[in-house]
């Protein structure tokens, strides 16, 4: 089974109406989608990664999953120290690099596995079928367990959408119930409503102190491909361990010339990086200046700078 690029839901701030639609929560995790040939499991990422060896807790098929064969969608999710879904978590599991040390993160760092579609099942492709139709294909062959489950689905996206604002969770996903899975899809069909913000961006220079990284100057790139300063962030989620990692990275790509076209607001002390480490950041809104109201750091990604674009 070659790997295939998600259908993906697009943003909206309008919570859609009627019959026709159903609410998810939005998990804070990783795309996983998971392919059983009936022989090997492979679990890849949105991008086509493989990400088989980093959750090997979900490579025992059988034990949740009863289809002869299938290609399952889902979040990968870890959960931080208050009970609530965490991307900087997660992303200590996902980001792991020495394969000897999964089996020690895996006691450290938990994950669930919330599937949410089904693209193939029992030696047939089933995207073609309306959504209410795949969401019963689920339920006859997934039976949910402690690490494995199903993504609950909600006639009111409203009143979902006050539940997530209460808990502080991410946001909702509104799908259109008569939706066929479009690969490499992103329509309206699907719709997502965030209850905060995020935005990936690029690492453009750092402050330090006591010699480690405490900052960095954040940016995103123009139609022209020109790099706007968007922000200082030195808050969030990160671990001394991970900004003294961040220290070692940018000595190779240290540069003298400022890569941003716009002076930053906060220079005192700037060491200038090429523009190649990005990052995920959650914020409040954009400034009348375009730049970042509080932002907070969540995690470093794998995301190609070129794809930090100014929105």
């Amino acid at each position: 089974m070659e790997p295939i690029v998600p259908f993906e839901p697009v943003s909206t701030n309008r919570i859609p109406k009627g019959d026709r639609w159903t609410a998810q929560v939005k998990w804070d995790g990783v795309r996983i989608l998971t392919y059983y040939d009936g022989r090997d499991v492979r679990l890849f990422n949105r991008k086509r990664r493989e990400r088989t060896r980093h959750y090997p807790e979900f490579t025992q098929i059988s034990s949740f999953c009863s289809a002869r064969s299938v290609i399952l969608d889902g979040e990968v999710i870890a959960l931080d120290a208050d009970g609530k879904p965490s991307f900087h978590e997660v992303m200590r599991r996902d980001g792991i690099r020495r394969m000897d040390r999964v089996d020690r993160m895996r006691k450290v760092v938990p994950v669930t596995y919330m599937i949410f579609d089904v693209v193939y099942c029992n030696g047939e492709w089933v995207r073609h079928r309306n959504l209410s139709e795949r969401m019963d294909i689920l339920s006859a062959v997934i039976t949910p367990c402690d690490r494995v489950q199903l993504v609950h689905s909600h006639p009111e996206g409203a009143d979902l959408f006050k539940v997530v604002q209460q808990h502080q969770l991410e946001g909702i996903v509104v799908k259109d119930l008569n939706s066929k899975y479009e690969i490499s899809g992103k329509d309206s069909r699907w719709q997502k409503i965030k209850n905060y913000r995020d935005i990936t961006a690029v690492v453009g220079g750092v402050t330090l102190r006591d010699g480690i990284v405490n900052a960095v100057l954040l940016g995103a790139f123009d139609a022209k491909g020109r790099l706007h300063y968007i922000g200082h962030a030195g808050t969030g989620k990160l671990t001394r361990g991970e900004w003294q990692t961040l220290t070692e990275r940018i000595k190779p790509l240290i540069v003298t010339d400022r890569p941003f076209v716009n002076r930053p607001q906060r220079i005192k002390g700037a060491i200038w990086v090429k523009p190649e480490i990005t990052v995920k950041v959650q914020f409040l809104e954009w400034t009348k200046g375009h730049t970042l109201r509080q932002p907070s750091i969540q995690a470093f990604v794998e995301t190609s700078p070129e794809a930090c674009v100014l929105t």
